[in-house]
Order: structure tokens, then sequence, then C-alpha cells
């Protein structure tokens, strides 16, 4: 055989030879998250509200909302303190707002339509519990500002804090 013969039949071999298959492995792995109970106020509360009133002879309603996310299954508790200006230390029945010197107005807070329970922040005495269900859930609170002595006019306010035990 010369040489064109025998590259032609090295060429041929080639040519029927089967062609070159790549190799595969193959694994797992896991996807993981850890969710714990947590809770969060989700949205900030509107505030509660009473509007320009004259001379306090009768009461004065109106409402507020808290938004509460907490992980589905966790129980937790919503508490609202007395507030800056109470008028007995820690006590939610002396809730008063003030315009800034010695004048004040007497409110409260309420956890039912009928403002029959106050809403304070003693864990499992006077705070509204609830089980979280994973999505946002409104608590509404009810504001009263009772008849009273009225005080001179200018704008009263008070700071009140909202905790959420879980």
């Amino acid at each position: 055989m010369n040489r064109f013969q025998i590259a032609a039949a090295g060429v041929m071999a080639m040519a029927g030879a089967a062609p070159a298959v790549a190799a595969t492995v193959t694994g797992n792995f896991q996807a993981q998250i850890t969710i714990q109970n947590t809770c969060a106020l989700t949205t900030a509360p509107t505030n509660l509200n009473f509007g320009p009133q004259g001379v306090l002879v009768a009461n004065v309603d109106t409402t507020s909302t808290i938004k509460v996310t907490c992980t589905t299954g966790a129980d937790f508790d919503l508490g609202l303190d007395a507030g800056a200006n109470e008028s007995a230390a820690n006590n939610v029945n002396t809730r008063r707002m003030t315009d800034g010197s010695s004048h004040y107005v007497s409110y409260n807070m309420y956890s039912d339509s009928g403002r029959n329970t106050v809403w304070g922040e003693a864990v499992d005495t006077n705070t509204v519990g609830s089980t979280g269900t994973g999505t946002e859930q409104s608590f509404t609170v009810y504001g009263r500002v009772p008849a009273q002595t009225t005080p001179p006019a200018g704008s009263y306010a008070d700071t009140v804090v909202v905790t959420v035990t879980y």
C-alpha cells in the first residue's frame, strides 16, 4: 500500500467509529429555611383622633387600628401602655392627653366596641390575645373621651406604646 492508500484507510476507519459520548454525574442538594415564631407591627397604628370638639359634656368616641403579622400558630398578646401623661404611674385607667402645660383631657382605650374592657399592657390580664395566621391581622382600638370639665382651648395629645408579646 502506498501512502495515499494508508491515509485513506485511516480516514475511513475513523469515519466508521462511534461518536464520543459525554459522561454525566448527578447529585442532590436541599433548599432549607428555619421559620421562627415572630411578630411584627406591619403597618403603623393609625392615630386615635377625637377631632375638634367644644365643651366636653358628652362622650366623644373614635377608633384606631393596629395591624400585626405573626407566624402561623404563634400565640401573642397585644398591649397598650398607660401613655406618657397618666395621672397615676402605669395605671391604664388614668390616661390623659396634655396641651404641653398643666392642662389635660382624660381619655381611655378599650378592646371592645361597648367600651367596657380597658386595654392595657398586663399580659393575660388586660391585653388582647390572639394566634398568628401568617398574614396581617387588624385590631380595633375603641377610644373614648368621657364627659368632663373642659380645659382651655388648645391641641392635646398623648403618646401610647404598643407592645406585641409572643
